[in-house]
């Protein structure tokens, strides 16, 4: 039913449009890797960019143990970690300008925003791709 509000059809025609929703949504909770800097390209607007560390821990071995179980971690077995590095972008003029000036190196942070996916070509000439996370909230956690 709530499709229906979205298709238009064509009088005499078959052929329909319907328009889809769809979302580009991510929210990272994480400690900063350096000091966030500020860039301008001639003709576009400053951002200021960072990079934020997120860490997933898993247990290894073979016991297991129930989930939801409150256990010591040296019951645990092993226990194995991986961290994943984002690379934070800030274009909004009010948020960039306080992201810089009080975002550092080691901040507990909590981002959202949306992924970008682009190409540049780095100064060999040769084509690279990034991943860059738009960040349009930054929310300042204490580490207490």
């Amino acid at each position: 039913q709530v499709l229906r509000q979205f298709v238009r059809h064509d009088s005499d025609t078959v052929t329909s449009l319907v328009l889809e929703r769809s979302m580009n949504r991510v929210q990272l909770l994480g400690r900063v890797g350096q000091d966030p800097i500020m860039r301008q390209v001639e003709g576009k607007n400053p951002v200021t960019i960072f990079s934020l560390a997120t860490n997933e821990m898993w247990r290894t071995g073979d016991s297991e143990v129930s989930q939801g179980a409150v256990l010591p971690l040296c019951a645990l077995g092993d226990i194995s970690q991986k961290t994943t590095w984002h690379r934070i972008s800030v274009f909004r003029p009010g948020l960039r300008d306080v992201t810089y000036q009080y975002v550092r190196k080691g901040s507990r942070i909590f981002v959202e925003g949306k992924i970008d996916y682009g190409e540049y070509t780095d100064k060999n000439n040769v084509r690279r791709q990034a991943t860059t996370i738009i960040a349009d909230n930054v929310i300042f956690l204490s580490d207490s």
